[in-house]
């Protein structure tokens, strides 16, 4: 008996089977997905689009089976992006990724009738497929019988009963995947009325032979019930062609009096009504009240906001204070394997300060973020999981739906106070693409915590001294709504003239209310926490080594030994010495040298790339006041904005471990003066400075994290306009703050 060599076998032991699971949102297919999968999954986007794509592996029969997690639609017919991914990935259409082998398509079984909708729309497609039917023990509980032997003879295909919260009936479903893809049973599509047969037979006439030997009779019923010209404009045919095909075959549904609007719905829910009449049996008066007993409280338009409010104060004061502690943490061990490198390294000050400065800083600059990101999944999984999540979108809309967002919109921007990155990714809950880019967009407005530090330097510098406490504490107060001002008709502006969004109703389905699968939790927050990690974080980590390269080089010698002979000169003035007195002095005091470093450091930064920058720069911030200094804080801290405190520290001379709340920071900034020019003597940091300042940080692209983050989300067109817009608006802002209060 002939064998295969061992390069066939490897080859075709590496040829997966492929099942695509699909169902309507809220049917449990995540949940459904992680029973499959558990932790072997891999997120990715599909090319050329931002949709995300889910795939993962479950053993059936000894055998791996590779699951692919399709976005959740009502229906094929493409609008979104999700939704075109689904089609195409049905179909095989989309480059680099193979069609499916069968679908599994999951369903709620005490919503059966619309559900059966999306099935039949698949099994057009001409793919083997088994039904799940899920929330099994829910059906139970509102006495609906389903016959199954009669659904599955009507149907054609297996069809499984699952509760896929408890893991029920998973066994049994896999068995029948293992079944279906060895006997490949098709779903019983209904029989077409002859208008529909004639519309078909017309386009065909009209389109060219290249094309329909392409062209299946699902792809042509798609594209007749869709009006859809892209799919046959793809396949060969012309303008002209594709507008005379499709004008054909809707004047042929008029004439069979079938409305082209709305044919595909009208026929198939026709077709489902006979199939649940005669395999589903309802107790009328079983309906569980318990869902909307909840919702008469949770949806009330004054207690219902009221308890919103109360759980999202819990989910932002978690992602904002409960992360401290664990961010304090790795902060600490950041700066206990700083110095652990720095003295094993001591002799080589280069590699010391790549290793330290760059590698060690770099790797804390992703990390730091994870105790929020994966908090705030946390939460978001369990909102979602339990169902209120809907609930608290279908609250929220009114308050947004005049600018073109919708409720949706409101966990991603609360999010964003306490940092953006875990709101932007949060905005994938947002099915809208449109929506969802312009909340992307919008998210990095509001005032993260890394821009509390900024806020309160300045503040208890030159606002709190001058007019109190009082005044202080609004000003804090204030500032963390400057982003959101801002934000909210830009999201206006954006909607209305730039995506040119029409507006649309907020439909929603309000799921029932499930008790939360701790596993499923604890996979999302896994997935989300490792993906920012792999994708966002290399590029933080990248962003971080090219700020220390440009703070460091060049670094001559020379620079040192200026300083030193400097220090020693001014040290000799003082005390009334000589300079080899004052030179002693300092080899023999601790807190000498200590000062000696930083003015060191203050000037390797000044006549660094970074230096030089600002330097160069300054003169685009001279109309804001902003001096060189405050120039290269601005630019040096773009990996993380709080970075601005330690880089000012050093180059003051200060050393980089001054906070936000140190004295002697306040005291050197308060004195420091315009050296030259026509402002020379004058105070650098006023009151419409130090305003300015604040502005500009609070409307000023967060940090290049965030940027990471949305070039992830979006892509690197986005978070490039992004930057460039949001640094625009701050630098006017800033500006108009110094100009106007320079009159007063």
């Amino acid at each position: 008996m002939p064998s295969l060599d061992s390069s066939a076998r490897v080859s075709a032991s590496k040829q997966l089977k492929r099942v695509a699971l699909i169902g309507n949102p809220n049917t449990g297919k995540s949940t459904l997905f992680n029973c499959l999968t558990g932790l072997r999954q891999k997120v990715g986007n599909y090319s050329g689009v931002t949709v995300q794509k889910k795939t993962g592996i479950t053993s059936i029969g000894g055998d791996n089976i590779e699951i692919l997690d399709l976005p959740g639609t009502y229906s094929l017919a493409a609008e979104s992006p999700d939704e075109r991914v689904v089609v195409e990935a049905l179909r095989g259409e989309i480059e680099n990724v193979d069609r499916p082998d069968m679908a599994l398509c999951i369903l709620d079984a005490t919503n059966l009738k619309r559900n059966l909708f999306l099935a039949y729309q698949i099994g057009q497609l001409g793919l083997p497929i088994v039904l799940a039917l899920n929330y099994w023990d829910s059906a139970k509980k509102r006495r609906i019988d389903i016959d199954l032997a009669e659904l599955r003879s009507r149907l054609g295909v297996p069809v499984v009963p699952i509760s896929a919260s408890r893991a029920e009936g998973i066994a049994e479903l896999k068995e029948a995947i293992a079944e279906t893809l060895v006997s490949k049973p098709r779903l019983q599509t209904p029989d077409w009325p002859d208008a529909v047969i004639e519309a078909l037979d017309e386009m065909r006439a009209v389109l060219p032979s290249e094309s329909l030997d392409q062209l299946d009779e699902a792809a042509l019923l798609r594209s007749l019930f869709e009006g859809n010209e892209e799919r046959l404009l793809r396949y060969g045919a012309s303008d002209t062609q594709v507008a005379e095909a499709l004008d054909i075959g809707k004047k042929t549904l008029f004439k069979g009096g079938l409305n082209p609007s709305n044919v595909e719905a009208v026929l198939l829910y026709r077709h489902i009504k006979t199939i649940i009449d005669s395999s589903i049996k309802q107790d009328a008066l079983s309906q569980t009240r318990g869902s909307e007993s909840i919702d008469s409280l949770l949806t009330h338009k004054w207690w219902g906001l009221l308890a919103f409010l109360g759980l999202m104060y819990l989910v932002f004061q978690s992602v904002y204070s409960w992360a401290g502690p664990f961010m304090d943490l790795i902060d600490g061990g950041k700066s206990a394997l700083q110095g652990a490198v720095s003295s094993w390294l001591d002799g080589w000050p280069i590699i010391n300060s790549l290793v330290t400065d760059g590698i060690v800083e770099g790797v804390g600059a992703v990390v730091i973020f994870l105790p929020q990101i994966l908090i705030l999944f946390f939460f978001i999984s369990l909102l979602e999981d339990t169902g209120y999540m809907a609930r608290a979108a279908f609250l929220m809309d009114k308050l947004f739906s005049w600018c073109g967002l919708s409720g949706k919109s409101f966990v991603p921007l609360l999010s964003s106070y306490a940092c953006a990155i875990p709101g932007v990714m949060a905005t994938r809950t947002i099915q809208d693409s449109k929506a969802r880019l312009v909340t992307i967009l919008v998210a990095p407005f509001m005032s993260c915590s890394a821009r509390l530090p900024v806020y309160v330097l300045m503040i208890g510098a030159f606002i709190e001294p001058r007019y109190g406490a009082g005044v202080a504490g609004a000003t804090l107060f204030v500032m963390h709504f400057v982003g959101l001002l801002v934000a909210m008709p830009f999201v206006y502006v954006m909607n209305k003239y730039v995506l040119k969004t029409p507006p649309q109703p907020f439909l929603l389905e309000l799921p029932s209310y499930q008790i939360p699968k701790v596993k499923d939790v604890f996979i999302k927050m896994y997935s989300q926490g490792k993906e920012f990690v792999v994708n966002a974080g290399t590029v933080i980590f990248a962003i971080t080594i090219v700020i220390w390269a440009l703070l460091y080089f060049p670094r001559p010698e020379s620079v040192m030994e200026e300083t030193r002979a400097s220090f020693a000169a001014s040290l000799a003035a003082e005390r009334s010495i000589t300079e080899t007195d004052a030179l002693q002095a300092i080899e023999e005091s601790e807190e000498l040298q200590l000062e000696l470093e930083n003015r060191v450091s203050s000037d390797y930064i000044e006549q660094s790339l970074m230096g030089r920058m600002g330097k160069t720069v300054q003169p685009v911030f001279d109309a804001a006041g902003f001096d060189w200094k405050v120039t290269v804080g601005i630019i040096a801290s773009f990996p993380a904005r709080e970075v601005i405190i330690s880089t000012l520290g050093i180059i003051y001379s200060l050393g980089g471990d001054v906070d936000e709340e140190a004295g002697d920071l306040r005291e050197t900034m308060a004195n420091q003066t315009w050296p030259s020019g026509p402002r020379a003597g004058t105070p650098i940091f006023t009151i419409p400075v130090a305003i300015g300042i604040m502005v500009f940080f609070a409307l000023c692209q967060q940090c290049g994290a965030t940027l990471a983050i949305i070039a992830q989300e979006t892509s690197w067109k986005w978070a490039g306009l992004s930057f460039v817009l949001m640094t625009s608006l701050a630098w006017v802002a800033s500006i108009v703050v110094y100009q106007v209060g320079n009159w007063f």
